[in-house]
Order: C-alpha cells, then structure tokens, then sequence
C-alpha cells in the first residue's frame, strides 16, 4: 500500500514538472512535424539565398509559410526537449543536463537565424532581392571576420548537443540504438541565415528526429490521465488569447 502510494505520487510529481505532459508530449509531436512541413515546402529551391530569395518573390506566401512553420517547430522543440531531459536525467542526470543545455542553446541560435530570416525577406519585397542578397552577402563576410558573438558561439553546440543528448537517452534506457541514431542526426542539419532544405541531408536529419521524438509524445501523452476540466479552461483561454493577439495586436 506504501509503494502505491509512492508511486503515484511519483507519477504527480513528474506530471507536475514543467513543461507538464501535455505541452511536453504535443511539442514532442507537433516540434519535428512542423520543422519537416516547412523543409519540405522549401525542398524545391535550392538552400542557398540567392535561391531562396528568388523563391520568395515567385512564391511569396509558399516561402513565407515554410519559414514560419521551421520557426514555429525550433520553438516547440526546447519543450520537447526538458520533457526528453526530464525522463533521461531520472537515472543519467549528467548526460540530462549537459545535452538538453547544449541542445537548447542551439536552438535559441535558430530562433536568432529565424529572426535575421524575416528580416532579410522584409527588406526582399521592400527593397527588392538584389539588395537584400547583398545585404546577406555582407552579413556572411562580417560573421566571418567578428571576433565574438553569442550566437556564433553557440553555433557549434547545434551540432554537437543532439548527438549528447542521443546518448543520454540511449544510456538512460528511454531511447533504443535506433531510436538514439535517428536523434543523432538531427547534428547534420545545417543553419545559417537565409539557408533552405539541403536535399537529402535535412531531410534525413529532420525525418530521423520526428521518427525518434513523436513516437515518444505518443507515450508520453497516453502515459497518465486525461486533461481535467480546469486544465481545458486554461487552454481555451491561452488559445483564444492567441487568436486575439493575431488580429488585434499593436502594429508599427
């Protein structure tokens, strides 16, 4: 009777833990579900962004939905990823800590490139593409030369932080071999400013990260009870405000 009732209340508690099980298990699906739509919508151009530019002026509302779900999907992943480091640090801590630290931190440098992403097509269509390939031309050449900056700092734990965490996981128990491998490879996908689906890799790299993360959302979500009442409150409220904020925000 004690050990049930310590385990249910270690089940509480882990439902408890931010982000909690539902956001955690819906980022786990949705995160890498969102980053393969908009790789895919951008897979006919070429990565680079000259290419890239060029696409957004034919095909402005394609480009700019590839993109924003790619951004989308980057944030979804930092849930996904402490619910993944919550189940790992249960018997690796280690391993917990420092692939979901690295792995987060690579994911703020995309959620920068995202944001040098609008930027760039912002100046596109009110400039024209031919200053805003010099402008990304530029950006390349001062990126190079800078001497230090957060974010180029960071750009090596995009790659190295998924592989850690593929072995936390591994080690852990909560992945398999190939569960881990298709985690693994998320380390291939490249970033950048302006930077498209580099066919097969990023396909490879995201495709390997959605078979390893949302099979694990599926678990995760079914892993405990249903949503109480209070809890669908809160999300048609949070939901609504979002709505709301879409069309009535402040502009300029």
């Amino acid at each position: 009777m004690v050990d049930d009732t310590r385990q249910s209340a270690d089940v509480l508690a882990r439902q408890a833990l931010f982000p909690g099980r539902w956001v955690g298990g819906v980022s786990l699906i949705a995160g890498p579900l969102l980053l393969l739509t908009g790789a895919l919508l951008r897979s006919p151009f070429h990565f680079f962004f000259p290419q890239q530019l060029q696409a957004h002026q034919q095909h402005p509302a394609l480009m700019s939905a590839a993109y924003a779900c790619f951004a989308l999907g980057n944030v979804l992943l930092c849930f996904a990823v402490v619910a993944l480091c919550q189940r790992i640090a249960a018997t690796r801590p280690v391993w917990a800590y420092w692939g979901g630290t690295l792995v987060i931190l690579g994911l703020c440098t995309r959620a920068y490139h995202a944001g040098t992403d609008q930027l760039v097509f912002v100046l596109a269509d009110t400039q024209g593409i031919e200053r805003a390939g010099q402008l990304v031309s530029d950006y390349y050449r001062f990126w190079g030369e800078l001497t230090w900056h957060p974010f180029r700092t960071f750009g090596g734990a995009i790659l190295i932080g998924w592989i850690v965490l593929a072995l936390g996981a591994w080690r852990s128990g909560v992945f398999g071999p190939l569960g881990a491998l298709a985690l693994a490879l998320m380390s291939l996908h490249a970033f950048g400013t302006v930077k498209g689906t580099q066919l097969p890799v990023s396909l490879i790299a995201i495709g390997g990260l959605t078979l390893a993360l949302a099979p694990f959302g599926v678990r995760l979500l079914r892993d405990g009870p249903r949503p109480t009442r209070k809890a669908l409150i809160w999300t048609a409220v949070i939901v609504a405000q979002l709505i709301l904020g879409v069309f009535f925000a402040p502009r300029g």
